[in-house]
């Protein structure tokens, strides 16, 4: 049981960061509209937390495997809470704001490096893919939050309103997390026998994650254009493009769930992932041809591209912690977030400048053409991951 409390702990910060880091694209039409930025200055702003995700993630990485799971992630949150909570209140100007949320994904990045960990050390490799596919649905749940809740906080209460709402949240759970999580046990090293770096020797985890962030392409060009393509092409409010999205975010949050459960059945994480890649690909195409030919079929198109690109997230992640092992899991996390929070960083503002300058389609076909590379790079042939080995000598407690 106690290792359900555990997920469920590491599972709803994920969320609340993934809320803030990912839900400023859901403010488009507010700092468009009464603050009077562009489409590319927004893209900047949706940038801003990814940036300092980026800055800060090994880093922390290095901080949860040196300390521990529930110190890091409680320090982070409420870091991110303090940083939500002056954007809110305490500053004004779209450089002040920026920094503000730059500081807030910096601080965050503490839960992407560290809740991955928690949930790794509480299970075993036959329910791992599973546990980490119900963590992993913090990120379309938090995007589904964010869809939900922002447009019509910002329409009522500005953007005090939406970010303030934020900071509430992260200040909650990383209360809940100080009080209530505990970390994993952790297998016994020795200095003699130091454990080995995974990265030595191998191109493996490297592949990982290159083919992870190439994946976030299309992910990232759906979630944060989405809500402006409705509003531009097909006439929505903000607010029924908010609700339409959140639900393709949580056909995202399901999708992860039931794909690693699939991978716990066929005993791989690659090899599910470059199938999913390449379906994702197609249907990123098709979702291409969508805003080419707007159409009723559109919205459809856009929920779909939105599920799909959310599914191999956590199969990713899942096989960067199970190949880097135990001791090195927090920092390969941290290597394996900082590439794909780099690729969600750049995304938005340069999709922002093509698309203002081209329109939307060629935005979609890059991303399309994004997803089938990475499925070329997914490595289905691997050595059997440090973690598989280690769960062999160690177990954990229930």
């Amino acid at each position: 049981m106690r290792r359900w409390i555990m997920l469920g702990l590491g599972t709803a910060a994920q969320t609340a960061a993934c809320a803030f880091v990912y839900g400023v694209p859901y403010l488009a039409d507010e700092l468009r509209g009464r603050e009077g930025l562009t489409l590319t200055q927004v893209g900047v702003l949706v940038a801003c937390p990814t940036v300092g995700l980026v800055l800060a993630l090994y880093g922390w990485g290095a901080a949860a495997d040196r300390w521990g799971e529930r110190v890091v992630i409680a320090t982070g949150l409420g870091g991110a809470a303090a940083a939500l909570a002056a954007a809110a209140w305490g500053v004004h100007g779209m450089v002040a704001l920026g920094a503000m949320l730059t500081l807030a994904g910096a601080t965050g990045a503490s839960v992407y490096s560290a809740s991955g960990r928690l949930v790794m050390g509480w299970f075993g490799k036959e329910q791992r893919g599973l546990a980490m596919g119900i963590r992993q649905t913090s990120t379309p749940l938090g995007m589904g939050v964010a869809a939900l809740a922002m447009p019509p906080l910002a329409a009522g209460h500005g953007l005090a309103g939406a970010f303030g709402f934020l900071a509430v949240a992260c200040g909650v759970i990383a209360v809940l997390i100080a009080a209530f999580a505990a970390d994993p046990a952790r297998p016994q090293t020795t200095a003699a026998e130091p454990a080995p770096n995974p990265y030595r020797g191998s191109s493996l985890l490297w592949r990982i994650h290159g083919s992870a962030a190439l994946l976030v392409v299309a992910q990232f060009t759906a979630g944060a254009f989405a809500l402006v393509l409705l509003v531009d092409v097909r006439g929505w409010t903000p607010v029924h493009a908010g609700q339409l999205i959140a639900a393709g975010q949580g056909l995202g949050a399901v999708s992860r769930i039931l794909v690693g459960r699939w991978s716990d059945r066929v005993g791989s994480r690659l090899r599910p992932m470059r199938q999913l890649a390449l379906l994702t690909g197609a249907v990123v195409g098709a979702t291409t041809l969508g805003t080419a030919f707007p159409s009723p079929l559109t919205p459809v198109l856009l929920v779909a591209a939105i599920a799909i690109t959310a599914s191999t997230n956590g199969l990713s992640f899942t096989s960067t912690a199970e190949h880097a092992g135990p001791a090195w899991s927090g920092r390969a996390l941290g290597v394996h977030n900082t590439g794909q929070n780099f690729t969600a960083a750049v995304v938005p503002p340069l999709m922002a400048a093509l698309i203002s300058a081209a329109g939307y389609w060629p935005g979609f076909a890059l991303a399309a053409a994004a997803t089938f590379a990475s499925a070329g790079l997914i490595p289905v042939r691997g050595t059997v991951p440090a973690a598989g080995r280690a769960d062999r000598a160690r177990t954990i407690p229930a």
